[in-house]
């Protein structure tokens, strides 16, 4: 005699995040339950998805909102996935659903949960996030400073020059209390943080704030290959061929703060890092245009740095010849 019941299927989880509430669907009920976005909230949602054993837990990233739940659900050992809602939103249209409301987009969460198979997230150490919300910070402040700059070039009253001056001294101010507060923090992360600092500052062109958002937005530096390195960092070519047609390569997606930081290091390393500055020659000299030269010398750099945290090499220990071939 042989069992003829069915195997129970796995249970897939969605949950969409909004500031006050959290939704949960899972795959296995049309039900959907809401839970309140706040610490007792939480609780109850990490308990109820234990009863569940859910194979996997697909979490909205909502700016921050998602934090407390994602970190409690790690906590408790449920496997999570912090999902981009952009990829979510076109995955719903491609199953051909236009409404949106917070209970559809969890339905489309769990579904997502199942077919996609997006790669899960794992708990992170308090520096590095302490690290993320500092770079994030400067990052932001910056952003204002430049803003505050093209204003006091377009501001002719003396009135409202002064203003704006004592505005762009207070951000100057703060952006340099920042690089203290992280130059401190990543010091004294011996374990973590400060080894792999040492590594990159060690290439020419490589500076604290390059190093410092690597550490913080691609904590995956050392741990993958080159191409999948480069495609989260968003400098990885993609076809677009089609037929017979053949289209023009182009970067697209991935992390656009670290890609906007590696960019202004690579046009320095272009000047006075010997491997860059001779790949770029050699791009010059064939025709290449000077944004692909740019973007060609990011995609090199980016594939070094990999290669240095992964082996855990400085710059002296490397193989110059052969990074320049």
């Amino acid at each position: 005699m042989t069992d003829s019941r069915p195997a129970p299927q796995p249970v897939f989880c969605g949950i969409d995040v909004a500031k006050d509430k959290l939704d949960l669907a899972r795959s296995d009920s049309a039900q959907a339950l809401t839970f309140p976005n706040a610490p007792d909230g939480v609780r109850r949602l990490v308990d109820h998805l234990r009863t569940l054993a859910p194979a996997l837990v697909a979490v909205e990233a909502t700016g921050g909102y998602e934090r407390d739940a994602v970190d409690a659900l790690l906590d408790a050992g449920l496997p999570v996935a912090v999902v981009n809602p952009r990829h979510v939103r076109h995955f719903a249209k491609g199953l051909g659903r236009r409404a949106k409301t917070d209970a559809i987009d969890a339905r489309v969460l769990a579904d997502f949960a199942r077919l996609a198979s997006p790669r899960l997230a794992a708990k992170r150490p308090e520096k590095r996030v302490e690290l993320e919300a500092l770079v994030t910070c400067r990052r932001q402040l910056r952003h204002v400073q430049t803003e505050q700059s093209n204003r006091l070039g377009a501001t002719r009253s003396p009135a409202a020059r002064k203003a704006i001056d004592a505005v762009l001294a207070t951000l100057a101010a703060q952006v340099a209390d920042l690089d203290r507060q992280i130059a401190d923090l990543i010091a004294s992360s011996d374990d973590d943080l400060g080894p792999p600092d040492t590594l990159l500052r060690s290439v020419p062109g490589v500076g604290p704030v390059l190093s410092s958002t690597l550490l913080s937005e691609l904590p995956e530096l050392g741990g993958l290959d080159r191409r999948e390195i480069c495609s989260l960092a968003g400098v990885a070519p993609f076809n677009d061929d089609s037929g017979r047609s053949s289209g023009k390569r182009s970067i697209r997606g991935g992390r656009s703060e670290v890609r906007s930081v590696l960019y202004m290091s690579a046009v320095a390393a272009a000047r006075c890092n010997p491997v860059i500055k001779a790949f770029a020659a050699r791009l010059k000299a064939a025709g290449k245009a000077g944004k692909v030269v740019i973007v060609a010398c990011m995609r090199k750099l980016l594939t070094i740095l990999n290669a240095m945290v992964r082996d855990n090499l400085t710059w002296d220990q490397l193989d110059l010849v052969k990074l320049g071939e």
